[in-house]
């Protein structure tokens, strides 16, 4: 097979423009909030809004995908990052099904740039979940409990969706990087690189494999959410193929 049948074997189809228009992808911020770096993302104004240019989205869009699918086959791990109420709920939906870390409550300050110490409190956390649910607990009296369970809890908004975290992720995908603007600094210093949806109040150029889209819709961020999760999905067959094959060819 040639490299390029390669390529388009691991493709994830991107949906349609007007698949991507109906799930509001296209739909910016008001033209007061415009980051001058997004221009070349821009088509047009309708109602003081700016309009996303669907077919450079599409672009965008099918490369952070393929690079999702191609780095997932050689063993990269990925970590989904939203805290936003709009994208919450969705990023924790599909990092869950996948079993893979997620940050929907706080970005943790030091999770890229000082992990050795965020290291510890995943396992403090882990510790006392096991403990609690081997029963242990039933030593302690029943205030000793309560205080045991409100530090698990606390723990638990901290580093409950990142509890599966043994290293640093090699990829993370982040909704807003305005809002996760911490996320993306550590990122930056850590040289992890970032797949993420980039509005038009934002610099694209701040992240590797930027996606022209409207990251407050719920609907956008589901669409676009999903097909990342369809990437990293796909990215993992793949590696389950090479092992099949593998063990017939022995």
């Amino acid at each position: 097979m040639s490299e390029e049948n390669k390529r388009k074997s691991s493709e994830i189809k991107v949906p349609s423009v007007l698949d991507l228009a109906k799930a509001g992808v296209h739909l910016g911020h008001k033209t007061t909030r415009r980051s001058p770096q997004m221009d070349p993302y821009i088509c047009g104004v309708k109602n003081s809004i700016h309009i996303i240019d669907l077919e450079k989205t599409s672009e965008k869009l099918q490369a952070a995908l393929d690079f999702i699918v191609e780095s997932v086959s050689r063993g990269a791990n990925i970590l989904f990052v939203g805290t936003k109420p709009a994208a919450k709920d969705i990023v924790e939906k599909y990092a869950q099904e996948l079993k893979i870390p997620y940050v929907t409550e706080h970005w943790l300050g030091g999770v890229l740039t000082n992990f050795s110490t965020i290291s510890k409190l995943i396992e403090k956390y882990n510790r006392m979940q096991k403990e609690k649910e081997g029963g242990e607990w039933e030593k302690y009296t029943k205030k000793e409990r309560h205080e045991l369970s409100k530090d698990i809890e606390r723990l638990k908004v901290m580093v409950g969706g990142i509890s599966a975290l043994v290293k640093k992720p090699d990829i993370i995908y982040i909704v807003d990087i305005l809002k996760e603007k911490t996320a993306v600094r550590e990122a930056k210093i850590s040289k992890i690189p970032v797949v993420a949806m980039i509005d038009t109040n934002v610099n694209p150029n701040l992240v590797e494999w930027p996606i022209p889209a409207n990251d407050d819709a719920t609907k956008s961020i589901e669409l676009i959410t999903g097909l990342i999760a369809a990437a990293v999905e796909k990215g993992r067959k793949e590696i389950e193929n090479k092992n099949k094959k593998e063990k017939i060819s022995k």
